[in-house]
């Protein structure tokens, strides 16, 4: 008997349109497809080709993939706690597989991307771009600039909007069509190392067994010990993303993406802002992406005050008063932005021996695994990469691994965005540690003057870095501060895949006025001078 998992089907007479589809294929004896289980099941009375059935089910419109384990029955059942991307990429991979899967989720469906991070502050952060232009571009002389009136309770319904289209779309959606994948409102806590004790939702509390779980819990926002933060109605990110007025001055502490995105928004929506930051700004980044970002914000009217000490804040008469650097500050509104902390807390992970770091981050290997061989953890509750789409790369890689595969998350080339304005955007190693790692470096910095399309765009702020190896020419990593900085640093992630010297990278074909033009650019600067070529030079 063979085994297959159907993918597509929507009702059960897409089960009856697939079995008949089967069924009329040379070889099979009999075909039997269950709507409820999203599985096949074929008796066969000669050999016949894995591709030909497969081929059979995509010509009627759906999709099949065998079935691993053909010689057991047992459905395998993984519990997946959490519902943001790691979960959700693991649960329709563990459906696509055959698994029967259980979703427990305390919130929110979706996790904190859809939710309360990337989508909500990417569309915060274009709003405030587009008031910036209306406001200061170098166009002025010739388009007015106007005098802006931010109706802040119309954009957050627009942002809000497009928040609830994209869970339903790509979360809340996923679950209606998949009957393989059941959702619990709840509470997880382990009680043993195949049982989860679920505190509903709505009141009561369910025991769930399982063969195999992943735990993808996600983080929350870091609250520093400030003396007397407690007592205050502080923001984090997730209280400044759905402020319903813009403060007339907010400080924002934090110096790094989170607390960048957001001081810019709101400084170019109508706020004074005050950014505190405990040493400087992207600290963990090569010193001059800091130095250069630090001037364009001050030079949109954004005060910074670095290596602070933030002693304490009291909240009186409708108005924040600091104690930082034994200095005196005064505002509306205050935004904590110093990180985030893994979700594990209170899960029972002692109960059941899954090792974590002092921090509560889950220790895992390569394959997601946890200390504990069948329990595994993938997206910001692990000691992985702390992006949205290493999570669900996890996700997907650990529901296979549960399934029997030998899947790796490979993290080695893992490119990253701050989105100011300037982008800012890394992959691979920064000068210093590639000299931390060994390697005899050299370096070019391509100032955006020498960019065709930032000086078509009156805009030469910023900059691209190259890190390579001296001897070798190899590429080792990139730094850039330039506008689409986002879209730049992917093409940096394969040369850097590709194991590309700078001198390839510089003998390649860019399309011209672009910002990935760039790249080349930078690249030539180590055996040329580029102010010498003619525009789009070979």
């Amino acid at each position: 008997m063979k085994k297959l998992n159907i993918t597509g089907m929507t009702c059960k007479h897409c089960a009856i349109t697939v079995e008949k589809a089967l069924n009329k294929v040379d070889g099979i004896q009999k075909a039997t497809v269950s709507f409820t289980n999203n599985r096949a099941s074929i008796i066969t009375n000669k050999d016949i080709a894995d591709k030909d059935i497969l081929d059979a089910v995509k010509k009627v419109g759906y999709g099949a993939s065998v079935i691993e384990n053909q010689e057991s029955d047992k459905e395998v059942h993984i519990a997946i706690i959490g519902s943001g991307a790691a979960a959700f990429a693991a649960a329709i991979k563990a459906s696509e597989g055959g698994a029967k899967v259980t979703m427990i989720e305390r919130g929110v469906t979706g996790g904190t991307c859809v939710n309360i991070g990337c989508v909500p502050s990417k569309i915060m952060i274009r709003s405030a771009h587009i008031a910036h232009l209306r406001r200061n571009s170098p166009f002025d002389d010739g388009i007015s600039p106007c005098n802006l009136e931010i109706d802040r309770e119309m954009l957050l319904e627009q942002q809000q909007q497009r928040v609830d289209d994209l869970r339903h779309a790509k979360y809340e959606n996923i679950l209606e069509i998949n009957p393989s994948i059941n959702l619990v409102h709840g509470f997880a806590t382990f009680k043993d190392a195949h049982t989860l004790q679920v505190k509903l939702t709505g009141g009561g509390t369910q025991e769930i067994t399982f063969d195999k779980a992943l735990i993808a819990t996600g983080a929350s926002p870091f609250i520093p010990d400030i003396e007397g933060l407690d007592k205050t109605p502080f923001w984090t990110s997730t209280e400044a993303l759905v402020a319903r007025k813009i403060p007339q001055r907010l400080v924002v502490y934090g110096s790094s993406s989170v607390a960048l995105e957001l001081a810019q928004a709101y400084q170019r929506l109508g706020s004074s802002v005050t950014l505190i930051a405990r040493s400087r700004l992207l600290s963990r980044e090569d010193d001059l992406i800091g130095e250069e970002l630090e001037k364009i914000l001050k030079e949109e009217g954004m005060q910074i005050i670095k290596n602070a000490n933030f002693q304490s804040v009291s909240y009186e008469n409708h108005h924040f008063h600091f104690n930082i650097n034994d200095k005196q500050i005064l505002s509306d509104a205050l935004l904590i932005a110093t990180g985030r902390k893994a979700n594990t807390a209170k899960l029972g992970l002692e109960n059941i021996g899954v090792k974590t770091n002092t921090n509560g981050t889950i220790i895992v290997n390569a394959h997601l695994q946890t200390s504990v061989e069948h329990i595994y953890a993938g997206g910001d509750c692990t000691s992985n990469p702390a992006f949205v789409y290493v999570a669900a790369a996890a996700g997907t890689r650990a529901a296979a691994n549960m399934l029997g595969k030998n899947e790796v998350l490979d993290t080695s080339i893992v490119p990253a965005v701050v989105f100011t304005e300037p982008q800012v955007a890394t992959v691979g190693l920064d000068e210093k540690q590639a000299k931390e790692k060994g390697y005899e470096v050299d370096t070019r910095i391509l100032d955006l003057e020498n960019v065709p399309r930032a000086l078509a765009n009156f805009d030469t702020n910023g900059f691209i870095k190259m890190v390579a190896q001296k001897d070798t020419g190899l590429l080792l990593g990139v730094q850039a501060l330039c506008d689409n900085a986002s879209d730049v640093i992917q093409s940096a992630a394969l040369a850097l895949r590709a194991k590309m010297s700078v001198q390839e990278l510089a003998s390649e074909l860019f399309p011209y006025l672009s910002m990935v033009e760039g790249l080349k650019l930078c690249a030539q600067t180590f055996n040329k001078d580029v102010k010498q070529l003619s525009c789009c030079a070979g």
